[in-house]
């Protein structure tokens, strides 16, 4: 059930006509988690078990704000600083001034009793549960794309009439075929790739480059074409994600 779930989803995102399918797949993944995150899961012991050990990235963290349930973020919050205090607390309790001698300056850094506090606060800097569930599903629609390009032809046709993909997402889904695909199959499928990325790329240029010279006076009556978003879309191209996104917020 969940196989077919996940292929729904991959489908979707390619016939969405976006600069890049795995950018849509990336953005849903995300809003869909910090939905579940601030939803009523937020009261559930055992999600908050493991965000009170994982925590959140700073770029999450402002997302979560954004989204607008305080009292969610509050409840969180609370949580996760009981765990942060009392385990930062344990860290700087075992320090004790040690004095200069020849041989400290030989110490390993797991040796420096000073460096508990420090080493913990990068630990916790590692990992974040939005970053983490996103991921474990993403990978899932990676593979389910390559078993879809390997059992039929219509994944090859979704691809033939996309915009093909950003390059953050083009290279990782390059990395992930010469990994998992038969030799038969990626003959098919990398040309392929290549002929969108290059045809796409050639476009986006266009786009860029007359975006800049509908600035200039004697192009004031010009017709935009296809340029108007040209800014936005070759930042996705380029980078990924939708910098012209609006926050996502709570309905």
């Amino acid at each position: 059930m969940k196989e077919k779930l996940y292929t729904i989803d991959v489908n979707d995102a390619w016939k969405a006509g976006d600069e890049c399918p795995f950018c849509y797949l990336e953005r849903k993944l995300e809003q869909d988690t910090l939905s579940f995150v601030l939803g009523s899961s937020y009261m559930e012991s055992d999600i908050r078990e493991q965000t009170d050990k994982t925590g959140f990235c700073r770029v999450h963290t402002k997302k979560m704000y954004d989204y607008g349930n305080s009292l969610g973020n509050a409840w969180i919050l609370k949580t996760r600083m009981q765990y942060l205090n009392q385990n930062l607390k344990d860290r700087m309790k075992s320090y004790t001034p040690e004095k200069k001698s020849f041989f400290s300056k030989f110490k390993k850094a797991e040796e420096i009793v000073s460096l508990e506090p420090v080493r913990f606060i990068q630990e916790q800097e590692s990992h974040c549960y939005v970053c983490e569930r996103m991921d474990a599903t993403y990978q899932r629609y990676l593979d389910t794309f390559l078993y879809m390009v390997k059992q039929d032809g219509e994944m090859m046709e979704h691809i033939r009439g996309s915009k093909g993909l950003c390059l953050h997402h083009f290279a990782e889904v390059l990395e992930k075929a010469e990994e998992k695909l038969d030799a038969s199959v990626k003959e098919k499928l990398i040309p392929l790739l290549y002929e969108k990325m290059a045809e796409n790329l050639d476009r986006i240029q266009e786009d860029i480059d007359w975006f800049i010279e509908k600035y200039d006076y004697r192009n004031a009556d010009a017709d935009w074409k296809n340029s108007k978003d040209a800014v936005p879309r070759t930042m996705q191209k380029i980078v990924g994600g939708y910098p012209a996104d609006p926050v996502f917020k709570k309905d």
